[in-house]
């Protein structure tokens, strides 16, 4: 460790003379370090992509880093899942209590900014650790398709597509390069697959990822099935630049 930072990263609540805190730095390093996810927004709804590594004998059909919040929204996360788990269920009840009061849908922003104000309430208290995951927030709102992420320190941005997790800087590089604001949804699929292809061991083959949707018609989260993943990957072969 660096002189400077000794001493500093033992509790939340210290900054360092350089105006640091150590433990959300870590936090946002622990995201750093899980397995990718993507979120891309097109012209007909908005499309989640998370690249989970099973064991051999794992049952690869339960997805573990894709959460459904309310009808209209989903969630993928990186870093440390049990803590995406617990700000899932915090946002869901956010979304019920809205339904209930208000009598309509939550915003996809709303829910954005209530999980990361609870993020951000973890970075401020001594005896509570900041919580290890960054989540990708889509929906489909009556302001349209929304794709939103959050990150331990508290922060919340919206995107037209965002990775988060290893190899996020080289994807979103990758992504900047390719991403256009009017693609269709086979296409963003196609993107999303390309961008996990770039930065996996595996780069053929669709059972390391897993995907969900939510369409502009219907406003309703659907996961994409193994058959649609495939087409996905076939479409990301044809754009592939040949050797």
């Amino acid at each position: 460790m660096l002189p400077a930072a000794a001493g500093y990263d033992r509790a939340i609540t210290v900054f360092s003379p350089d105006g640091r805190l150590y433990q959300v730095e870590y936090a946002i390093e622990t995201v750093r370090r899980g397995t990718l996810a993507i979120g891309v927004k097109s012209r007909d709804g908005v499309i989640l992509a998370v690249e989970e590594k099973a064991r051999k004998l794992q049952i690869s059909n339960v997805t573990q880093k894709i959460f459904q919040v309310d009808d209209h929204i989903g969630v993928a996360a990186a870093g440390y899942i049990p803590d995406a788990r617990t700000q899932v269920d915090h946002a869901r009840f956010f979304a019920q209590s809205n339904r209930l009061i208000y009598d309509e849908p939550v915003d996809v922003e709303g829910v954005a900014k209530n999980i990361a104000d609870m993020a951000q309430q973890f970075t401020q208290y001594a005896g509570v650790r900041p919580f290890g995951v960054a989540l990708i927030l889509a929906g489909v709102d009556k302001n349209g398709a929304s794709l939103y992420l959050t990150d331990p320190s508290g922060t919340y941005i919206g995107y037209d597509a965002v990775a988060i997790g290893a190899g996020s800087d080289q994807v979103t590089e990758f992504l900047e390069k390719q991403y256009q604001a009017d693609i269709p949804m086979d296409e963003a699929g196609a993107l999303a697959m390309q961008s996990i292809y770039l930065v996996s061991e595996e780069k053929t083959g669709t059972r390391h990822v897993k995907m969900a949707v939510i369409d502009n018609e219907t406003k309703t989260m659907r996961k994409v099935d193994d058959n649609d993943i495939g087409r996905y990957a076939d479409i990301a072969k044809d754009k592939a630049p040949k050797a």
